[in-house]
Parts: C-alpha cells; sequence; structure tokens
C-alpha cells in the first residue's frame, strides 16, 4: 500500500539532509495521513485521507 491521499494524490516527497558542512543525504517527505471512514457515493468506506483534505472539508466523514 502506497502513502498516497485518496483524495489529493499527495504522495512522497524526495530531497536531501544537508549538513552542517554542507555533506548531503537522501531523506523523504511522507503525507499526514488517517484512515477516515467516508461517504464515497453514497457508501460508507474507509480511505486514507491527509489531513489537509479533512482540514478543508474535501471529505465527508460517516459517523
Amino acid at each position: 500500500m502506497a502513502k498516497v491521499c485518496d483524495i489529493c494524490q499527495k504522495g512522497k516527497l524526495s530531497g536531501h539532509n544537508v549538513s552542517h558542512s554542507n555533506r548531503k543525504s537522501n531523506r523523504f517527505w511522507q503525507p499526514n495521513l488517517k484512515k477516515v471512514k467516508a461517504i464515497i457515493d453514497g457508501s460508507h468506506k474507509t480511505i486514507k485521507v491527509c489531513t489537509k483534505c479533512i482540514r478543508s472539508g474535501k471529505v465527508r466523514r460517516a459517523l
């Protein structure tokens, strides 16, 4: 299972850790994903959604 938001398709980003001596090593930034029970096409489904989509109201949660 990939770390990808089911709503906005936000995924893993790559870059470098840069030390004080300017040496570079690879690193990754992961999206902050939560498992949420949401209403998709009239039915309840569990999806992985980033917290930005939850806060912005792009997901209608099932209670």
